[in-house]
């Protein structure tokens, strides 16, 4: 057992099996994609995944959606020395897309498809994985959770450890609850500096390969100032009125604050540990509907429209031997699960879900999976809202029983919806897509 896990392991999941494809095809019919020896290195590269909270294209600089983009030039720096991936879907809100990443599955498997639902521990997490395939790794998370609010469910899911937040928000970020070792204490310092305090000692100490989920709370509510020598945004006035009235700023001060703490993360790492880390850097969902920009604000966070779920998502560092470069591959958030055992050397064919984008990392040809899928609880018809897209086109399903389909390479901000009424029937090809689409929708959710 690794040294530190004397004080800090609370749980220790053996895992027995995994799922895997019977087929050996994605669902689309595509061959699977497993490399036999992914990022081969007699030193097993360390995995920085780092979490964002709320924050969608518009909120990122380099991806020319949003009007006005923060000051992030930590995350500027990883994407001169990485992949900017575009065409990332997530869920459009928080606790499904961790449900995803850390089961490589939808939430209409794992019954996590709305904000407060719990995980199961029944659930094989990549860190279960790890821990049968890959034991040498170490692992940990720090920051935010929002799976369970028992203490104890992150290490029941087969972390080595945990500190951070269970909730899915704090009232203050300097005034919050804190749970480490499976008790929970008050504190008053800056979460997003708490959070790289806990990943910077917990790095430190660490002997083996690490694999760091790092989740920070920022950018989500409540909206504030953060310290001054964390943004570029200046002396802005903090009481609520202001921030209710124009609270962009703010928001942008709080990402601008997350850079500078992943950059003091980034450089609180030797330069040997530094270049044997592979660096994921992903928002969660969209951008909350007071800051939006450039989408419809009632097309924003808690939507399955494309400012909702079209995330932003940057690796660079061990192995990464593309640089400065954009990518269009299709990308779910399940896909995470398989890439990182990949990374890690716990390879698993492509599962149903999760089909392991590693090779996305190396070469400009790599040809993924041929759709993507995301989906929403409505609490209003108390039914699944879903989607799903192709290269070229997005078809909805509303609970409601109305249905959208719009051609995103023709215009990536949805509009029109080629089935309106008032629309002229729809072309050969938009049927065809609308077609193939829909079928691929039934094999998605057959069970």
């Amino acid at each position: 057992m690794k040294s530190y896990q004397m004080y800090w392991l609370l749980a220790f999941i053996t895992f027995t099996g995994c799922s895997r494809d019977d087929t050996g095809n994605n669902s689309d019919g595509s061959p699977t994609n497993n490399p036999s020896n992914p990022i081969e290195n007699t030193n097993p590269p360390n995995i920085l995944l780092i979490i964002a909270d709320d924050m969608g294209l518009d909120a990122t600089p380099v991806y020319s959606v949003g009007t006005s983009t923060p000051n992030m030039p930590n995350l500027e720096m990883l994407m001169n020395s990485g992949v900017r991936f575009n065409n990332v879907w997530s869920n459009p809100v928080c606790t499904p897309t961790r449900a995803t990443i850390l089961t490589g599955k939808y939430g209409l498997r794992t019954n996590v498809i709305t904000v407060g639902d719990v995980l199961s521990t029944s659930e094989t997490s990549i860190f279960d994985l790890m821990n049968t395939n890959a034991p040498d790794y170490s692992h940990a998370v720090v920051g935010k959770w929002h799976l369970s609010t028992d203490p104890t469910h992150p290490t029941s899911m087969g972390a080595d450890y945990f500190a951070g937040l269970l909730a899915g928000g704090v009232q203050s970020y300097t005034n919050w609850n804190l749970t480490e070792n499976g008790q929970t204490n008050n504190t008053t310092e800056y979460s997003t500096t708490k959070f790289t305090d806990l990943a910077i000692d917990w790095v430190d100490i660490q002997t083996d390969p690490w694999f760091l989920w790092l989740a920070y709370n920022a950018p989500h509510t409540p909206f504030h100032l953060p310290p001054v020598d964390l943004h570029s945004q200046g002396n802005l006035p903090t009481d609520e009125a202001s921030i209710e009235a124009t609270p962009l700023p703010y928001y942008q001060a709080m990402i601008e604050a997350m850079d500078s703490e992943i950059g003091r993360l980034l450089e609180s790492m030797s330069e040997d540990e530094r270049d044997n880390t592979v660096i994921i850097f992903i928002g969660d969902n969209g951008t909350p509907n007071q800051v939006v920009q450039t989408y419809n604000s009632n097309r924003a966070k808690g939507s399955i429209y494309q400012g909702g779920v079209n995330v932003p998502m940057v690796i660079s560092g061990k192995n990464v031997s593309r640089t400065n470069e954009s990518d269009y591959t299709l990308i779910n958030t399940t896909d995470l699960f398989a890439t990182i055992a990949d990374i890690s050397g716990a390879s698993i064919s492509n599962s149903r879900d999760s089909h392991s984008f590693i090779d996305a990392l190396t070469s400009n040809n790599f040809e993924g999976r041929g759709f993507v899928y995301t989906e929403k609880y409505n609490t209003q018809s108390q039914g699944v809202d879903y989607t799903i897209r192709n290269s070229t086109h997005k078809y909805i399903y509303f609970n409601s029983g109305n249905e959208a389909l719009y051609n995103l390479s023709a215009n990536p901000f949805e509009s029109p919806n080629l089935l309106n009424s008032n629309q002229l029937p729809l072309s050969t090809s938009d049927s065809s897509e609308k077609a193939s689409l829909m079928n691929e929708l039934s094999i998605i959710r057959q069970d």
